[in-house]
């Protein structure tokens, strides 16, 4: 992997601002989450711009590359050129031809926004709705003491968040709750792209652990973690009916709400 500066940023700036309370105006200096456009290029043709932190690009080109079905395994991108300027980003993909002949004839132009998954879309057909079903867990769960686990665990992982108050993490968790790994991102679904990209970096197998997410539990998540045979996957807030249902097709199991002390089930009927 190559970079034009920095090899990693922090993933915040510095503004000058005014903190108001009560009949106080406060000059001061805050710390706010980065975002840039971020371009991902497949052998040699820009497929989408994405709104994102610029930190851990190479895991976000891979996972995203993945979680949308860009290429059908981490061994089919041969190379991975990570181009970070001051404003914005590329990174350059090299995958497998077979690959690259189907992205073609489904490509879209997607402008993505850090808040949105699916913008940019030509039609409803272009969405997938039809997970395939996740084959049998290979790990067991208690759920509450590992959601609990999980919950208690998360905050001291969030370095970018305490800094700045303003983005998501995406956790990966041993099955006991204990986290292992965790990225953050200014966009929900970028975190877990990162993620995902990282794990697939390091070949774990993602049968084998859950992913707990600082978000609401929304469409694109629900079919990111599907798409890698995940099978639980946990948010702090809530999810939308369409996550349930993905979740519900695919045999994956969704809750919500995740405290140290309780959560919600959302796919009740599905074992672990």
């Amino acid at each position: 992997m190559s970079e034009d500066i920095h090899a990693e940023r922090a993933g915040f700036v510095e503004r000058a601002i005014v903190r108001h309370r009560a009949a106080d105006a406060i000059p001061a200096i805050d710390r706010v989450a980065e975002e840039i456009p971020v371009a991902l290029v497949f052998n040699g043709i820009s497929h989408v711009v994405m709104m994102a932190t610029p930190r851990d690009l190479e895991a976000f080109a891979y996972g995203f590359a993945l979680t949308e079905g860009v290429v059908t395994s981490a061994a089919a991108i041969f190379d991975c050129e990570v181009f970070l300027r001051p404003d914005s980003a590329e990174v350059a993909l090299t995958i497998a031809q077979e690959d690259f002949v189907r992205l073609k004839d489904r490509r879209r132009a997607l402008t993505g926004r850090s808040g949105c998954g699916v913008c940019g879309i030509d039609s409803i057909e272009m969405l997938d709705l039809q997970p395939e079903a996740l084959p049998p867990s290979l790990i067991h769960v208690d759920l509450p003491a590992a959601l609990a686990r999980a919950a208690a665990g998360l905050r001291e992982h969030q370095a970018l968040m305490q800094a700045t108050g303003g983005v998501h993490a995406a956790a990966w968790c041993a099955p006991d709750g204990a986290i292992v790994q965790v990225f953050e991102d200014i966009g929900r679904h970028n975190g877990l792209d990162k993620l995902i990209g990282h794990l697939a970096l390091h070949q774990v197998d993602m049968r084998r652990g859950f992913v707990f997410l600082s978000s609401r539990g929304s469409y694109e998540l629900a079919r990111k973690a599907a798409r890698m045979r995940i099978p639980l996957l946990a948010t702090i807030s809530a999810p939308s009916s369409l996550a349930i249902s993905i979740a519900t097709q695919a045999g994956m199991k969704l809750v919500g709400f995740c405290r140290q002390d309780a959560f919600v089930d959302y796919t009740p009927g599905i074992a672990l």
